[in-house]
């Protein structure tokens, strides 16, 4: 997973609040936990299935895989950007199951 660097938390000069539990505040620790995910699972892979803008918000629904042939989970990860940088980030996952209750896809 690549973030963009035009993406990457504003530095100084901008706060970065992270909501997710495993993950800590602070622009280094944004960057930090990608570098970390990556260097666990190197054959990472995320597929963004659609992309929502609105106002300073983006959304992003996406399939993660964490290991080649996984059924990945389903994420929509929520972005709050200020100055063209992300200062805020809240995120829902979960598992792909391997069966349905209904014919239609996490996607």
């Amino acid at each position: 997973m690549k973030v963009p660097r035009r993406w990457w938390p504003g530095g100084d000069r901008l706060p970065y609040i992270q909501h997710n539990p495993e993950a800590q505040d602070s622009p280094q620790a944004f960057i930090g936990y990608v570098h970390w995910l990556r260097g666990q699972f190197p054959d990472l892979r995320l597929d963004i299935k659609r992309a929502v803008a609105e106002g300073d918000l983006v959304v992003t629904h996406s399939n993660l895989h964490l290991r080649p042939g996984d059924r990945g989970m389903a994420v929509a990860d929520f972005w709050r950007l200020a100055d063209g940088k992300i200062v805020e980030h809240w995120d829902v996952i979960q598992e792909v199951p391997e069966k349905s209750a209904n014919d239609n896809t996490m996607f």
